[in-house]
């Protein structure tokens, strides 16, 4: 049973893709295209997750932090707000998935090489201007959904100083009783995680809870920052900064 779900959920996203793409594809060539928000907000549900939505998300000049616990997390907070995001250079060179990602204006990054570092804000800097949102998971990797890793001050470089008045949103990514479902197991490959997610039975629910939005500008310097934002949503995972 559990493969044949996993077939059936693949199926329906492959349904989704089909049914999104020539529409994308037709519509970026008149400007930006509402058709990868649109497919990365069907496919969350094909997956087997309803989204629900806690507080009030900013859909222009921003800068989402969160934590991180699945490939399920970009589906859910891209589909909700139509954000890019901010990712390892490896995923442009996946097959389908970097083609996939690059339709939605990721920014891909090579947290590797140190000397790229001012190269890579001014990449973000420029996905700002466009005035999309843009989402970053400083953990850097994906966690267990209970324990908050230390975030990756880097790139919060970027908004110091503001290129003009952007505002970051603290984002707690919430799975409820489906956490240890969808948090990735030690050694576990991608192939392992997916068919574990796919083919569970029934439907689940996955919360974005979307914090107070608050000005970069007022800290002084991105370790400062990126401390202020790891605490503001560890506090909000009820745990200790």
């Amino acid at each position: 049973m559990i493969y044949l779900r996993a077939l059936a959920r693949l199926a329906r996203l492959l349904g989704v893709l089909l049914s999104c793409l020539i529409p994308h594809l037709i519509a970026r060539r008149r400007g930006p295209s509402p058709w990868p928000r649109r497919f990365l907000a069907r496919a969350a549900r094909a997956t087997g997750f309803d989204v629900r939505i806690e507080g009030t998300p900013l859909l222009h000049d921003v800068f989402f932090i969160g934590n991180h616990l699945s490939w399920i997390d970009i589906l859910a907070l891209g589909g909700a707000t139509g954000t890019a995001f901010i990712s390892k250079d490896d995923v442009a060179r996946a097959p389908i998935v970097g083609w996939l990602a690059a339709q939605n204006n990721t920014v891909f990054i090579a947290r590797d090489r140190r000397g790229a570092v001012s190269g890579q804000i001014e990449m973000v800097r420029a996905a700002l201007a466009a005035h999309q949102p843009i989402a970053l998971f400083p953990e850097g990797t994906t966690g267990d959904g209970k324990t908050l890793l230390p975030f990756k001050a880097a790139l919060f470089s970027v908004l110091l100083p503001p290129p003009r008045s952007i505002l970051i949103q603290p984002v707690v990514i919430d799975y409820g009783p489906a956490t240890a479902l969808v948090a990735w197991t030690d050694g576990e490959s991608g192939v392992a995680n997916a068919l574990r997610i796919l083919g569970a039975p029934g439907r689940r629910v996955l919360t974005l809870h979307f914090l107070t939005p608050f000005d970069p500008g007022d800290h002084p310097d991105r370790k400062t920052l990126a401390a202020e934002t790891r605490a503001r949503i560890a506090t909000a995972m009820g745990q200790q900064g």
